[in-house]
This record gives C-alpha cells, sequence and structure tokens, in this order.
C-alpha cells in the first residue's frame, strides 16, 4: 500500500533529491548518493522522511554524509537538510532571523508540531520556500551581506574526531578514519539540531553575532548595570508610540516585556530604550549593529545610561519614574 495511501503514513515525506548546500555536496562533481525512504525520524517534527547518504569527496578525506531533517522543514526555513544552515547566506537561523527581524512560529510540542508540518506541507509545493523576506529592513540586508560566506567552507565535512584519541587509547595511528584533535572546550562543544533549526541558543550564531558586534563599535560596556541602548538620528514625525512599535517589531526574539522603558526626547531627536536585564539589551545591540531603520531613515545606535531625574524642589511637583536623558556611554 502507497504511504499516501495509508492514514497512518500519510504525512510521511518520499523525495527524489536532497536539499543541499555547495558545502554539504562536496567539490566532487561525480558522487553516488544512497537513498532510503522511512530511513529515520526528522531531527525536528519527528516525522519519518526519506534519507540520503553520499561522500562530498574521497581525494579529501571527507566523512559519509546524510540528511537530518525532512524537506518539509528545511523549506519552511530554507535550510539545508544537512548542516541547517541559511541557503542564501550560508549562516546560522538565529543569525539570519535576528537580522531580517524575522519571529519564529514553528511550535516546539509533539503533536503541535506534526500538525504544523502537515499543513505546511501542503502550502509549500515544489522548491518554494516559507521564509518571508519582503519586509526586511535595509539594516538587517546590509547586515548579512557583511556575514555571508560566499565561498564552500569544505572543512565542514571532514571527519569527526576520535573519541578513543580524546581518551589516549587510540592505536590505530595513521590508518584511523577520524581526526586525532581535541575537541572544543565551551559552549561550542555543546550544539544540537533544534537549538540550530529554531534560532535558540545556538552557540555559532553567538559567537558571529557578537563578534559582528564588536567590530561595528557594539561591545558590551564592562559596567554590567548599562541596560539602555541610546537612539540618535531619529525622523523629526517619530513619537514615542511609533518608535515603540518600531522596536518591538525589530528584536521578535526579545520578550517585549523586557523593555522596561523606552524614553523619547522629542527636541533632540534621540530616545533611550532600557531593558529589563542586562541580556536582553546585548541582543538587541547585536541586533542593531548597522542601525535601527525607523520610518525609512537610518538610526545610531550605541549604549547609553539612564540617569535618574534630580530631587525635586520643595516647590517642584515630584514626576516618579522619570528619566533625564544623557550622552551615551562609549563601551
Amino acid at each position: 500500500m502507497p504511504p499516501k495511501a495509508d492514514i497512518n503514513k500519510a504525512g510521511w515525506e518520499q523525495s527524489d533529491f536532497p536539499i543541499l548546500c555547495e558545502t554539504c555536496l562536496g567539490d566532487n562533481a561525480f558522487i553516488r548518493m544512497s537513498k532510503q525512504e522511512f530511513a529515520r525520524e526528522c531531527g525536528t517534527c519527528a516525522r519519518p522522511f526519506t534519507v540520503f547518504r553520499w561522500n562530498p569527496g574521497q581525494s579529501s578525506g571527507s566523512r559519509f554524509k546524510q540528511t537530518v531533517i525532512c524537506q518539509t522543514c528545511a523549506k519552511i526555513k530554507n535550510v539545508c537538510q544537512t548542516c541547517i544552515l541559511d541557503l542564501e547566506y550560508h549562516l546560522p537561523t538565529q543569525v539570519r532571523d535576528t537580522a531580517l527581524a524575522l519571529k519564529n512560529e514553528a511550535p516546539n510540542s509533539d503533536i503541535n508540531r506534526e500538525y504544523y508540518s502537515q499543513n505546511m506541507d501542503g502550502k509549500l509545493d515544489g522548491a518554494k520556500s516559507g521564509l518571508d523576506t519582503g519586509r526586511a529592513s535595509s539594516a538587517g540586508k546590509e547586515m548579512l551581506k557583511e556575514l555571508a560566506r560566499s565561498d564552500p567552507y569544505y572543512k565542514r565535512n571532514r571527519p569527526k574526531i576520535c573519541s578513543f584519541f580524546v581518551k589516549g587509547e587510540c592505536n590505530r595511528g595513521t590508518e584511523c578514519p577520524f581526526r586525532h584533535e581535541m575537541p572544543p572546550n565551551g559552549d561550542l562543544a555543546k550544539q544540537n539540531i533544534k537549538d540550530r533549526y529554531h534560532g535558540k541558543s545556538d552557540p555559532v550564531a553567538r559567537r558571529i553575532l557578537s563578534g559582528h558586534a564588536e567590530t561595528h563599535g557594539m561591545q558590551p560596556p564592562e559596567d554590567t548595570s548599562i541596560t539602555s541602548l541610546f537612539i540618535t538620528l531619529l525622523p523629526a514625525s517619530t513619537t514615542e508610540q511609533s518608535l515603540r512599535t518600531t522596536v518591538v517589531q525589530s528584536i521578535p526574539s526579545i520578550d517585549p516585556a523586557a523593555i522596561r522603558s523606552i524614553v523619547h526626547v522629542a527636541k533632540t531627536r534621540c530616545a533611550f530604550v532600557n531593558f529589563v536585564d542586562r541580556m536582553s539589551a546585548e541582543r538587541a545591540a547585536e541586533a542593531w549593529a548597522l542601525g535601527l531603520d525607523v520610518e525609512g531613515q537610518r538610526a545610531s545606535v550605541k549604549w547609553g545610561r539612564a540617569k535618574a531625574a534630580k530631587a525635586p524642589s520643595t516647590s517642584a511637583v515630584p514626576v516618579p519614574g522619570t528619566i533625564a536623558p544623557v550622552a551615551a556611554a562609549s563601551a
């Protein structure tokens, strides 16, 4: 019985060729690829799918690679089925989504995840991608152009690290098919498929975003009590409400409740965006490293320090929660 005729297999994927990036496909123009239907479950939606396995280049000592997510999930995020990197910019999804202000709509629970994938499967016909980048800001697109990798990075196809060598027990010497290197320490050693796909807590993306922010003068200050960003060169027509809307839409990965307050100074066309915690401020600084597009105009963003208002005199009426604008603090 064909899978589509069986109600229990209606959502299972059958495909003739995988969706791969140039790096994972390899530098060999003549590769032999095996195909096995319903060989494993997708690493994100857990539905059975067709698994492809191949060697990207035996001459360079590459390891065998295989697809790890189904084509429906790959089309939704426009990523490679093997490395789960963006097919256009060859970057982690967290970097791309941060730059383009894209919100992750895929659910995480089992039943909702399968229901969402089945609905999207009917909408994504052919090679159509479910990623909508039409409303992306010019600053975000410029950021991706700076970070994009244009040439294939074939070092990703190298054999994995020999676990026996790490323990000091490998006795195969040069005949060992695995790499004799020590694994990286820190966050880079803690990577998984779901974090990479959904763009959450991806250590590779965090390193790319923080490095880009430092390059453009947005390195976080040493004083961890600073949780404010100073925005200048705002359009004359900007209001506090329009600025709040722009700020929330430009950083969808941050909960709007993490924004403690926005102080707009119309006279000097500047504003302070005050966050509840330092982590949220750093995520916003990484997203606005090249500036913030407000009403079609590029506004400059720097780290700043919000100063409490002076104590009122006996004749003045106190205004609770007032924040006085000051010059931006350098990183």
